[in-house]
């Protein structure tokens, strides 16, 4: 199993300058931070480095600032949001290299704090330049990366400080592995995969990494309609990417070759609207109306998904299985998420889901709290998920 360099290899931090590379790309509105979950999460390690005696240098981005200063998309705020949530002063320093950060980081004691700004400010920071990298590496002795879902991109904050200074994963990143690698890695078996949202095309790579990886993979949401209509069903004016019916019989032979289980949608709730309360009833896939939209999973799906779910000792999760965000069509995918969700609480399962609009569903289902691993990384855990490398994740790998 892949091993990990943590802050419990990093030894003494009494007096050294520790830069924690840290995710704070948080919604703001007017300046004012709007959800602090982000902060929050990563607050563990920043306590934890300054109670050691560590001085602690935040690195972080913000934005799309395209190498260049922008003054909407400075950390200034979030430096002040940090501080309110940490309960001890953050100072902010207006650069992220040269004097101004250098003076900022020289005037730290032992346990003091400091955020420097936006590293997108600079040019290379994400064409990961040696020059920039070095000039990072200058205000500090340790490098922490606590922002799992930046780390697949190879940028000089992510992935090049790895290579100049000691470097070990923070507590959330620490977390967020072990989930992972309890997922898909090393994982108890049988294993099942859900994978919802609207679109096969967003997600190819995806469904042909869990195939060979997972013991029956649950197929939901309005990818479903494509694999139906590739199996020769009607699906009436659903959502439906007909040009990929190849793709989807193709996936379908690969699960086939790799004794995968697909376990596809038996009957479908079908409104002609797309909309709240819009009315609705259930048909057997074999028989959905030509003017009829499907958009939630019928009964008989959501309990082919739970009895998948009872078979299975390990869950990964991406993508709601209906359009949950208006009502009745959240019914299959709450149903299927409080089900995962009992049983890991019974401690027959783990649970590891993510993706922005999964750990919505969760949240709207009331279980978010009740997975074994909910992640907030985004782009970073689908990529995982599809079996891609993670650049800042891979410079942390202990060498066998």
């Amino acid at each position: 199993m892949t091993r990990f360099r943590t802050l419990d290899d990093a030894g003494s931090l009494k007096g050294r300058r520790v830069l924690v590379r840290v995710d704070l790309n948080v919604p703001m509105d007017q300046g004012r931070v709007t959800d602090a979950t982000r902060i929050e999460r990563v607050l563990p390690t920043i306590r934890e480095v300054a109670e050691a005696g560590g001085r602690v240098v935040l690195l972080a981005h913000f934005g799309r600032p395209k190498g260049k200063p922008v003054a909407g998309e400075s950390l200034r705020p979030i430096a002040e949001a940090t501080a309110v949530h940490l309960g001890r002063p953050v100072a902010f320093a207006g650069d992220c290299v040269g004097e101004v950060a250098e003076r900022a980081v020289a005037a730290l004691r032992d346990g003091d704090v400091v955020m420097l700004e936006n590293t997108r400010f600079h040019p290379g920071e994400e064409t990961n330049d040696p020059a920039f990298v070095r000039a990072l590496a200058r205000n500090g002795d340790v490098y922490v990366n606590e922002a799992f879902s930046a780390s697949h991109r190879a940028h000089a904050s992510t992935e090049g400080l790895a290579h100049v200074l000691p470097a070990y994963a923070g507590r959330l990143m620490q977390a967020e592995l072990d989930a992972l690698t309890k997922g898909l890695e090393a994982p108890a078996r049988p294993v099942v995969a859900i994978v919802g949202g609207s679109k096969v095309s967003t997600k190819i790579d995806l469904l042909q990494n869990l195939v060979a990886k997972v013991d029956a993979l649950v197929i939901g949401g309005g990818m479903a309609n494509t694999f139906l209509h590739a199996a020769g069903l009607g699906v009436g004016k659903s959502l439906c990417e007909r040009d990929l019916a190849g793709t989807a019989q193709a996936i379908m032979a690969a699960a086939r070759e790799h004794n995968c289980a697909v376990i596809l949608p038996v009957d479908a709730v079908v409104a002609e609207e797309f909309k709240a309360g819009a009315p609705h009833r259930t048909y057997g896939v074999d028989a959905i109306p030509e003017a009829g939209m499907i958009l939630d999973v019928g009964g008989q799906s959501v309990e082919r998904i739970a009895a998948a779910i009872d078979d299975a000792r390990t869950l990964v999760w991406n993508g709601p299985v209906g359009a949950f965000e208006f009502a009745p069509f959240d019914q299959g995918t709450v149903a299927a998420a409080r089900h995962a969700a009992e049983r890991t609480r019974a401690g027959k399962l783990v649970s590891v889901a993510g993706g922005g609009d999964t750990v919505a569903a969760l949240n709207h289902a009331g279980v978010a709290e009740a997975f074994t691993y909910v992640s907030t990384a985004g782009g970073a855990f689908l990529e995982w998920l599809e079996g891609k490398p993670l650049p800042g994740v891979d410079a942390l790998r202990v060498e066998a």
